[in-house]
């Protein structure tokens, strides 16, 4: 019993004890304080007070002496009683009890024994109950290793007939086996589904809004056979299907998932009670149903009757016996079971052998030129590494994927040593350890928990939470906690995160072995010092090796992902505790959580969060431990990535990635590319693996330089963030916070105060968010220094490419593109410097709208400037800072001075990456399309002496309409005089191209406005709505055929979604895409922390979302045509043996290359615009949504017909006019 319930009794006791009208004991604080505090007076005198409280400890030890006496009586095993302190009673001159009290105390004890007795009773009955509870959870530890038998086997038919033929055949065992039960089963299966479940399909809407429990349920079976619960899932199976309700969740492939597993234990019963379920449910048995009894038999070597049986009712079905080894996917050892149990049935079967495909080509007319074959103009390109040297990376690629993460060191400032950073850190180790034995402790129990739940044949987390070892999953929670930021972070987000690391986790796959061979035979297409029979693609010369293709795995539903992750943070929340010391130092040592659970609002809306103890925060400021622990899909590959095969086979070497990325649990996508017919991909898939084929190396210099600025305190200016130290604080003062409370603080101070608050802390948060990202990359920068590594790529739903590894490519900022070059390097030859000085100057943003010729010479003027920039970066003039892009402006600086300086610059190797930049690439593509003369002049698809400025251009038709609008009086054109520039309408025009609304553009323009320091604010709401609406009026008047083309897709993707579908298409290239843009559907999880609820946009069971649908099909469509055109020149590029990456409609090679990179991308834009792009769409989009007669004679089909009917018209633009186009991209 606690310390307090003994001293409340005591205390009773003791009062009782006293004559009547006799004050209290005096209770000591933290123990008898629930009873009196101590601040309670008495009128006894001091020495009185000290007499009463020697005595009442006497009375107190004596009644702990008497109850400690009873439990041994009553056979307690051991009893725990902590001392109490009793204060000696003074030997000289000090006051004795006297014996009068005693006696009265004999007398009082007598005349209140039934009192005593009914408080024994009462702790008798307590201990009991605590006796108890001991004992149930001793009961359920020993229970753990044994519930599994509580799991029920037979099945609850619906059917009564069928639950009679169950039970005769269960009392008829031993005359009627299993096998004879079976056969039975399979001759009386229906060849179709019942009527009911026939009838399902017709009614999509209560259809639809089922699909996502089945995948919940589907995947809840696949977690089970995983991890070896195989009686669960059938358990599982059997709850749901003897309730009509949740019968209808079922699926045939559920019912095969636990079928097969079930055969490969040989259990041939519980395959039976299985079949008898399939049966009952009016589903007929397929080949993956015959496949596992076969199996089964296999194992069990039975009877060869009962196997032909089987077959004869097999071939009855429909079901051929050779689609047995072609059509399943089985295993090696499967494939044998099955084998023999054919062969005791026919001796003389020889399965067939894998079907050799047909040769697979792509039909696109864009890709024919790639795949034609022995073309001696073909030169790909090898890396500059050898076979040795690149077998070792792999096997460092291989460690790193195995351990499943990694640890680097971080390039924070490394702190003294002081005693008070070594106290911190021991600190953390101990708080670290004990952690975790208590994470072990509430995994463990949570997954008892969960494991009654499903006992009781409900869906719980029990088999997610066994997919990965405790240790494994200790070491995901504490990395989280680690990296949680002082202001904490959204429980939602956590549970995310916390969800998809387990889920990528247990995708690991573990075929090493074999992967080591085929990897190695791979190289020798890749190395310097090998060579091949015949040069081909990598994806051609991995498919030659025979690998097999990977098996898929099914995404989880995110509401599966989200529930695992909220429960691991709930654990996480709950284990980890620290000592009260650590935030009071006077404190008792008394444990208070590390996370708290708080609500905030994020724009007008509350959220939960989890935020670290600022103890916390500050003990792990002060241990500053310097390692960063990463993903092993989060960090460049440190060998070259396996082809891409397939739209789920690619990348990294054992974890499987996404060819098409999309939101957790969205399976659109991904059905819609496995469809489609492999060979229409083959363009997508060679161009990714081409960008990913490319090896980089880190810039020394740069990031030297970048790390002097990021360990001492930032430079904002440069794209450097500054540390936490250099955050907003709070407002002092007359604006501190505190006076809000002062009554004497008006409402809108009080107003300005919390407006001055939230302004400070938004800047903290975001300069935290900054730094961190910054020092993510700069620590992987440090890391991967002197070293090559690769960056894997992959696609989003659009066709456009992106690295796969997020904190560290190319695709970053201008700081991290300076970090960056090409790890192989090739001599300038005679056009390299000029490309340099050519790129240089571009960085820096001048000379926009000067020749090439005219920006070589202001290189060349520049020169000392460019040397001393190199020379001395932070010491000398700086010019490299007023560059527009500053870091990529030094780096080539650096790359300059080493080029001129050399003996003989045409040799000097280069690994630098020079950029070419499409010009405003949307609107290139629009008046392409649209054959816009007029629009083409303006983005450079005509030849011209001098680059055209399209921002230029709208900025100066917008000040025409200002000045026409400022004579006839109107007062914001006349404000706006002297304000209209290229700057600020340059994001609008830029984006109007990509669907920016008038309220987004406004939102743009406000933006620029603000920054200039002249403008009157005051006007500026005003003047964003005047120049949005004469920014628009601009573009329609120069770009006529590019907006008539945007208002036909808008007008299309609209009609479309009011036929309740999404937006489909196919790309120039062959990629399907599809709209993810639906109805949100809201998604609650209940209980725990809190109850946390999303919205799903990517529900294909709920209506498109129109307005997501139109406003995205315009901007969607141009990316796809800019990722088709990216692609084609890559493969080309590729094909010409050129390094070659992108950063969408920017392109990257070596400086010698430029010339041959600029040539093939502007024939890829004429082949690819010479294609009836908008014709070939019109009559996509008929065939996949007006051609169904039951929906011809809707009203929406209808108006869509004609719509798609109705093509934009095409001007008289020449196309081949852009292959003499100097100004194209440059």
């Amino acid at each position: 019993m606690s310390a307090v319930r003994w001293g409340r009794g005591a205390a009773g006791f003791g009062r009782a004890l006293w004559p009547a009208g006799s004050p209290g004991l005096l209770a000591e604080e933290g123990a008898l304080g629930g009873v009196w505090s101590r601040k309670r007076s008495s009128t006894a005198s001091p020495c009185e007070q000290d007499r009463r409280k020697d005595w009442g400890h006497a009375e107190l030890l004596e009644v702990l002496k008497a109850r400690v006496r009873q439990l041994q009586a009553e056979g307690v095993a051991e009893v725990t009683v902590k001392r109490v302190a009793v204060a000696r009673a003074p030997e000289a001159g000090g006051a004795q009890p006297p014996r009068q009290a005693q006696a009265g105390a004999k007398g009082a004890a007598a005349t209140l024994s039934s009192r005593w007795a009914q408080k024994l009773d009462s702790d008798q009955q307590l201990m009991e109950k605590r006796k108890q509870r001991l004992e149930g959870k001793l009961q359920k530890r020993v229970e753990k290793g044994a519930w599994q038998k509580q799991l029920r086997l037979e099945p609850r038919l619906l059917s009564r007939k069928l639950a009679s033929q169950l039970q005769h055949w269960e009392q008829g065992a031993p005359r009627s086996p299993w096998e004879e039960q079976l056969a039975q089963l399979l001759q009386e299966a229906p060849h179709r589904l019942s009527s009911e479940a026939a009838a399902a399909p017709a009614d999509r809407g209560p259809e639809s809004r089922l699909e996502g429990q089945r995948q919940r349920l589907l995947s809840f079976f696949e977690c089970c056979l995983l991890t070896g619960h195989l009686p669960l899932a059938h358990h599982v199976l059997v709850t749901h299907h003897s309730k009509s309700q949740q019968q209808r969740l079922l699926t045939l492939s559920m019912y095969n998932m636990v079928m097969l597993g079930w055969a490969r234990q040989g259990s041939f019963k519980e395959l039976t009670y299985v079949f008898f379920m399939l049966k009952d449910a009016g589903l007929a048995p397929d080949l993956q149903s015959y496949a596992a009894a076969l199996q089964c038999m296999g194992r069990l070597d039975q009877d060869a009757g009962t196997i032909r049986r089987c077959l004869k009712q097999m071939a009855q079905d429909g079901l051929q016996l050779q689609g047995l080894f072609t059509a399943v996917p089985l295993s090696a050892e499967e494939r044998a079971e099955l084998l023999r149990a054919v062969r005791k049935a026919k001796p003389t079967f020889t399965p067939p052998r894998p079907p050799v495909p047909p040769p697979q080509v792509n039909t696109s007319p864009l890709l024919r030129e790639i795949y034609a074959k022995q073309d001696p103009a073909v030169s790909y390109p090898r890396l500059h590494l050898s076979l040795k040297e690149l077998q070792g990376l792999f096997q460092q690629q291989l460690r790193v994927e195995m351990a499943t993460t990694i640890t680097v060191e971080s390039v924070e400032k490394v702190p003294l040593l002081t005693k008070e950073v070594l106290h911190a850190r021991k600190t953390l180790a101990g708080l670290r350890t004990r952690w975790r034995t208590a994470l072990y402790r509430e995994l463990q129990e949570t997954k008892e928990s969960e494991a009654h739940a499903a006992r009781e044949g409900r869906l719980s987390l029990f088999p997610y939470l066994c997919l990965l070892s405790e240790k494994e999953i200790v070491r995901v929670l504490l990395q989280t906690l680690q990296a949680l930021p002082a202001q904490g972070e959204s429980l939602l987000f956590l549970a995310h995160e916390l969800g998809l690391r387990v889920f990528k986790r247990k995708q690991l796959r573990n075929e090493v072995q074999e992967l080591e061979q085929r990897y190695s035979k791979y190289l020798h297409l890749l190395a310097s010092d090998t060579q091949v029979a015949e040069p081909c693609l990598p994806r051609q010369h991995w498919e030659a090796l025979g690998v097999p293709e990977a098996p898929h795995e099914q995404p989880w539903p995110m509401s599966v992902v989200v529930q695992l992750g909220k429960q691991l943070a709930e654990v996480l929340v709950r284990a980890a505790q620290m000592p009260s010391s650590l935030a009071a130092p006077r404190s008792p040592g008394t444990l208070i959580p590390v996370l708290y659970h708080v609500y905030s609002f994020r724009s007008f809306r509350q959220i939960g969060i989890l935020k670290p103890h600022p103890a916390f925060t500050q003990l792990l400021e002060t241990a500053a431990e310097r390692t960063l622990t990463f993903e092993s899909t989060d960090v460049p590959m440190l060998c070259p990535p396996l082809p891409w095969t397939s739209p789920h086979s690619g990348a990294f070497l054992l974890s499987p990635t996404k060819m098409m990325r999309s939101v957790e649990g969205s399976q659109q996508h991904q059905l819609l590319l496995e469809r489609c017919p492999p060979a229409e991909l083959h363009g997508a898939l060679d161009a990714l693996t081409q960008l990913g084929n490319c090896a980089w190396r880190v810039n020394g210099r740069v990031l030297d330089l970048v790390l002097e600025l990021f360990t001492d305190k930032g430079c904002p200016r440069l794209g450097v963030p500054a540390p936490p130290s250099e955050a907003p604080r709070p407002p002092e003062g007359r604006q501190a916070p505190k006076r809000c409370l002062l009554p004497e603080v008006s409402p809108a101070e009080k107003a300005e105060m919390r407006r001055e608050l939230a302004r400070r802390l938004k800047v903290a948060r975001e300069m935290q968010s900054l730094r961190a990202d910054a020092l993510y990359r700069l620590s992987l920068a440090q890391h991967l220094r002197h070293r090559v590594f690769w960056l894997p790529h992959n696609m989003d739903f659009r066709g456009r490419t992106y690295p796969c590894s997020p904190h560290f490519n190319h695709l970053g900022s201008d700081l991290a593109r300076a970090l960056l070059e090409f790890a192989q390097g090739r001599p300038l030859g005679p056009h390299g410097l000029n490309w340099l000085k050519i790129h240089l100057v571009n960085l820096t943003g001048l000379k926009k709208r000067e020749s090439l010729q005219a920006r070589r010479d202001y290189a060349d003027e520049l020169m000392e400037d460019i040397l001393d920039s190199a020379d001395r970066p932070m010491t000398g003039r700086k010019w490299w800072m007023e560059a527009d892009e500053p870091w990529q402006a030094l780096a080539c600086c650096m790359e300059v001075a080493r080029a001129v300086r050399a003996p003989d610059p045409t040799a000097y190797v280069s690994h630098f990456p020079v950029h070419q930049d499409g010009s405003c690439n949307g609107l290139q593509h629009y008046a392409a399309l649209g054959r816009d003369s007029v629009g083409a002049a303006s983005v450079n698809l005509l030849p011209s002496d001098l680059p055209q400025d399209v921002y230029s251009e709208v900025a100066a038709q917008v000040e025409v309409f200002r000045r026409q609008d400022a004579e006839q009086g109107v007062q914001v054109a006349q404000v706006l005089e002297g304000f209209i520039s290229r700057k600020v309408v340059k994001q609008t025009v830029m984006t109007v191209v990509y669907g920016v609304t008038r309220y987004g553009g406004r939102l743009q323009i406000e933006k620029r406005l603000r920054e200039i320091h002249d403008f009157p604010q005051d006007f500026v709401w005003e003047a964003s709505h005047y120049l949005v609406r004469q920014v628009f009026n601009s573009l329609q008047e120069m770009f006529s055929g590019t907006r008539s083309i945007q208002r036909w897709l808008t007008e299309s993707a609209r009609l479309i979604s009011h036929t309740g579908s999404a937006v489909e298409w196919v790309t120039p290239l062959g990629i399907p895409i599809i709209q993810p843009y639906h109805r949100d559907s809201k998604v609650m999880i209940k209980g725990g922390l809190q109850s946390l609820t999303f919205s799903s946009s990517v529900d294909t069971s709920q209506k498109p979302n129109t307005l997501k649908q139109k406003n995205g099909f315009p901007p969607n469509f141009i990316h796809s045509l800019d990722s088709s055109h990216m692609m084609l020149t890559a493969l080309h590029c590729y094909r010409k043996g050129l390094t070659f990456v992108s950063v969408h409609d920017c392109f990257w090679t070596h400086a010698a290359d430029v010339a041959v990179m600029n040539q093939v991308c502007r024939e890829q834009f004429v082949r690819l615009h010479s294609q009836p792009i908008l014709h070939n769409l019109s009559r996509f989009l008929i065939e996949r949504f007006c051609s169904d007669p039951r929906t011809s004679k809707s009203i929406w089909v209808s108006r869509l017909t004609d719509t798609l009917l109705s093509v934009p018209k095409t001007g008289t633009f020449n196309l081949e006019q852009v292959k003499h186009s100097t100004y194209f991209f440059s």
